[in-house]
């Protein structure tokens, strides 16, 4: 079953000055057109900007996220071939010193002794700047730029609960990265060619409770650019989703929603994700790497579980007329409980 999801071609502000969700709002958008102002809603309101950079030998990202009575924010770097894996994660209460924008593409910043993060967009491109100095006893430094190539597309939607509780995530994929991460002495280089950003950017009232599965890749697959973009369980029940495939920087929308198979008691067993009427998805995801994230601080818990690893199956789209096997692309899958 195909939901009705409404795109959005205009400008659009996310929420009225009273704090509800606007409904000429709710819908997708292929640019980022939609303002994510949040008002009222006192101590409900989320806000994040997580990139995630895949390199030719590690995966790196950065988060600044800010939960109203607190911010949250950390780096995490993995080695591929080695799997050596870090993670540095900074709690705030209160949440002082972070700057977090309305806009998908505004300039974004946490300022703290343990942990420093710049994301500044400038004509065209974002400069991802992290500085951590004690990183597992040692120096991170990262100095990447990060490209919004002309015409491509991007997934701006906004999934309304009710009135009251809603949310504008923006996917923004295939965005060639370059520049280099620095720990002590070891320096990897990331080449445009061979790098790909993905931006989750999110602005929105949530429940107290909440649970999600979101799974995606980005990456040069032969001669062509692709990636995907599937969400589950939180979008159930709200006539959108956030699925979509993006070949070559267009993108196609999936207006279905997407199953997630897993087993939750071993996340490192493979997983499957489908259409939930149609054949339209139909891939295995064989994680290599878990990366579990726990946080428990009075008014928040959160746990992640974040599978790295490559996905193989079939992509079948009717307009255009696509039939894409895939074979080996490397991408992430997750499981996100939170009470927040």
């Amino acid at each position: 079953m195909q939901h009705a999801e409404r795109e959005i071609t205009e400008p659009v502000r996310l929420s009225n000055p009273d704090g509800t969700v606007n409904p000429d709002a709710i819908g997708f958008a292929r640019s980022p057109i939609i303002t994510g102002n949040l008002s009222k809603n006192y101590l409900k309101k989320k806000r994040w900007n997580y990139w995630c950079v895949y390199g030719d030998e590690i995966l790196f990202s950065a988060t600044v996220s800010h939960l109203d009575y607190a911010a949250v924010c950390f780096v995490y770097i993995l080695h591929y071939e080695t799997q050596r894996f870090y993670e540095k994660t900074v709690t705030i209460p209160i949440g002082r010193n972070v700057f977090l924008p309305d806009e998908v593409l505004g300039n974004v910043s946490f300022s703290n002794p343990d942990l420093n993060i710049q994301m500044l967009h400038v004509q065209g491109n974002t400069r991802l700047l992290v500085t951590v100095p004690d990183f597992d006893g040692e120096l991170l430094h990262a100095d990447l730029l990060i490209t919004h190539l002309p015409g491509d597309e991007s997934l701006n939607v906004v999934v309304p609960w009710n009135r009251k509780q809603f949310q504008f995530t923006a996917k923004h994929h295939l965005l060639p990265a370059e520049g280099f991460v620095t720990i002590g002495d070891r320096r990897y280089e990331l080449t445009r060619d061979e790098s790909f950003a993905v931006l989750d950017f999110g602005r929105g009232i949530w429940p107290r409770k909440t649970i999600w599965n979101w799974s995606m890749a980005s990456q040069r697959y032969g001669r062509r650019r692709i990636a995907l973009n599937f969400g589950g369980q939180w979008t159930d029940g709200t006539g959108m989703t956030e699925n979509a495939v993006f070949l070559d920087g267009k993108m196609i929308k999936i207006s279905e929603d997407v199953l997630f198979d897993y087993d939750p008691d071993d996340y490192m067993k493979p997983w499957r994700i489908r259409t939930k009427f149609s054949d339209t998805v139909d891939l295995t995801f064989t994680p290599f790497f878990e990366r579990a994230a726990v946080t428990d601080a009075r008014l928040v818990r959160s746990d992640v579980h974040q599978l790295i690893g490559y996905y193989s199956g079939w992509l079948r789209m009717e307009e255009p007329q696509i039939n894409l096997h895939i074979v080996k692309l490397l991408g992430s899958s997750e499981e996100h409980r939170a009470v927040w």
